[in-house]
């Protein structure tokens, strides 16, 4: 995809949560989360932070115990490639209600901007459908993130999208990085006791 074809991260995730009703949406490490963050912060919002690798696995098991709310990953490439493992537990669980969404600028935005293995020989779509999840696609323009964010209400997932963005470094917006506020907030969203 060209430079100039690219999308827009804030607008991207701005839009997925745009119309999220109860949705969870479960943020990976660094950007993500910030983009999470831009577009509102909310009582089902779940920042990660700092732990890379797990925000497919978080989902999952947010999805296991909640399975008549919608819930949402949105992670980047990087996060991604570290927990690709987690794809195939998603595609043996088979959660109706779990959408994952990688923002994939094909950088290691974190640590510098060097290029990631997306850039040049993996393909996470073929990851995701090799795993189990049929319904994974790229999304390359807004009128089909609308679509996605208006499928990720129906109880007919799991779904994974792969999302070309472009890698401005925008500014970071932060949240609350007490986890235990984070967590009991959201049990108090869903009706449950603090911990």
């Amino acid at each position: 995809m060209s430079k100039a074809n690219l999308l827009d991260r804030r607008n991207v995730v701005a839009s997925l949560l745009a119309n999220r009703k109860g949705a969870i949406a479960v943020g990976g490490l660094g950007a993500s989360t910030y983009d999470i963050a831009a577009a509102g912060d909310h009582d089902r919002n779940l920042y990660l932070w700092g732990a890379m690798g797990g925000a497919v696995m978080i989902g999952l098991g947010m999805a296991l115990a909640q399975p008549e709310l919608p819930v949402v990953v949105i992670t980047g490439d990087g996060e991604m490639l570290m927990g690709m493992g987690s794809l195939a537990t998603v595609g043996l669980q088979k959660p109706k209600n779990l959408s994952i969404v990688v923002l994939d600028n094909e950088v290691y935005g974190e640590t510098g901007g060097q290029a990631s293995h997306t850039a040049a020989t993996v393909d996470f779509v073929g990851v995701a459908k090799s795993c189990g999840i049929p319904d994974a696609r790229v999304l390359a323009t807004m009128a089909e993130i609308e679509a996605f964010a208006t499928a990720m209400q129906e109880m007919s997932g799991p779904r994974f999208a792969n999302v070309k963005i472009d890698s401005a470094n925008l500014e970071r917006v932060l949240s609350s990085r007490d986890g235990q506020y984070t967590v009991n907030r959201i049990r108090g969203s869903l009706g449950f006791q603090p911990i």
